[in-house]
């Protein structure tokens, strides 16, 4: 909004600059056009605002701006005094000739080549009419020569007004361009995190989801001792799960779109987190990885750890190119630590908090982890702690 806020005067000053051009124009035309050329007061007005005011109607309606400013073109010449002094250049004087040329490049650089083409047709067509009818021999060569000049300017303020609407077009399909490209990449930014939720909904929750159904349906079978009421308990477990897996399997359709079908692939975790390493080397980084995780951790603390580090490492190479970065992973009995810092660079920016590092706090916190990101130094250290085995929320209103 800020870019387009600061466009949009400028077509107003664009057309209150034009305004007082013409009306300064308008202001030495009548004048020069009373006393030096003879006409008459009323008609030098009058044919002097058709003149005038047609450049700045071209703006809107170049057809009726054309009709108006060639009319007058081809009766202005005619009102001159016979008796006028032959020094002053005509059928076009001074003011005239620059009104002239702007309108040409108005109406080419709006409106396109052909209306700008057919502008200074019609304006050289109809101002060529006095000095057929009204050119003594003597002032031929003088009406001669400042119809070769008005054409000249003209034809170079039509040239010039081709090139601009030239440019002015090029700059708007480019704009267009760049605006279909960011909602492209919104788009497909939209479905990858979209599709890697769905990733993540199947091979945790549903996954667990399966297991309660399995263990529920065979539970008599593996237990034969059970009371009946054991039994009915344990299949009215598997029959929930049963049905939250129906839901969970229509969320995954409304997630997925048609264009990301379901990626069979193991979702990534911790194990994964050396080949990442080794892939943002290969793209030029250079990374150091330190630390060492054994044992068991959960599903979703392991996903979250290679989102983090994924991310982490994606900041470090788009926000400072070519500084080192130091990766470590380590775990305790109850904690896994998480560090990635870059070295500084100079002249680049410290990143801000975009929605990668909003992600990152959302995954820490969800499972009962935290997350720190900041200037350390020179540099940016992202550090996390997340739980081994995250502790199962508790209902709201349970004991």
């Amino acid at each position: 909004m800020t870019d387009t806020a600061n466009r949009a005067p400028r077509p107003a000053a664009a057309l209150w600059g034009l305004g007082a051009v013409l009306v300064a124009l308008y202001a030495i035309l009548v004048p020069i056009h009373a006393t030096l050329y003879g006409v008459a007061l009323p008609t030098a007005f009058l044919l002097g605002a058709a003149v005038c005011v047609a450049p700045a109607v071209a703006v809107r309606a170049p057809r009726s701006a054309i009709a108006v400013f060639s009319a007058a073109a081809f009766a202005l010449p005619l009102t001159v005094s016979p008796v006028r002094d032959p020094f002053w250049p005509w059928p076009w004087s001074v003011p005239a000739l620059i009104v002239f040329a702007v309108f040409v490049l108005i109406v080419t650089t709006l409106h396109g080549w052909r209306l700008g083409g057919l502008s200074l047709l019609l304006g050289l067509t109809g101002s060529l009419t006095a000095p057929l009818l009204l050119t003594k021999a003597a002032t031929a060569n003088a009406a001669g020569a400042d119809l070769i000049v008005t054409a000249s300017i003209a034809g170079v303020a039509y040239v010039v007004g081709v090139l601009l609407a030239g440019r002015l077009r090029l700059g708007a399909e480019l704009t267009r361009e760049r605006e279909h490209v960011a909602v492209e990449q919104s788009r497909r930014e939209l479905a990858e995190e979209r599709t890697r939720i769905a990733r993540e909904l199947h091979d945790v929750v549903a996954h667990s989801m399966s297991l309660i159904q399995v263990q529920a349906s065979t539970a008599r079978f593996r237990a034969p001792d059970l009371p009946d009421a054991a039994v009915a308990e344990f299949e009215s477990i598997a029959a929930s799960a049963r049905g939250a897996l129906v839901e969970m399997r229509r969320i995954l359709g409304v997630l997925r779109t048609d264009d990301h079908t379901a990626e069979l692939a193991p979702q990534r975790g911790i194990d994964d987190i050396p080949a990442l390493v080794e892939t943002t080397r290969r793209a030029g980084a250079v990374v150091e990885l330190t630390g060492r995780v054994e044992g068991d951790v959960s599903a979703a603390s392991q996903i979250a750890s290679y989102r983090i580090v994924q991310e982490s490492l994606s900041n470090a190479v788009r926000h400072a190119p070519g500084s080192p970065i130091a990766v470590d992973v380590a775990a305790d009995a109850a904690v896994v630590t998480i560090s990635v810092r870059n070295a500084p660079v100079s002249d680049a920016p410290l990143p801000a908090a975009g929605h990668g590092l909003r992600g990152m706090s959302e995954r820490a916190g969800l499972l009962g982890g935290e997350l720190r990101a900041g200037p350390d130094g020179d540099g940016w250290l992202v550090s996390a702690r997340l739980p081994r085995r995250p502790a199962v929320p508790r209902p709201e209103g349970a004991s």
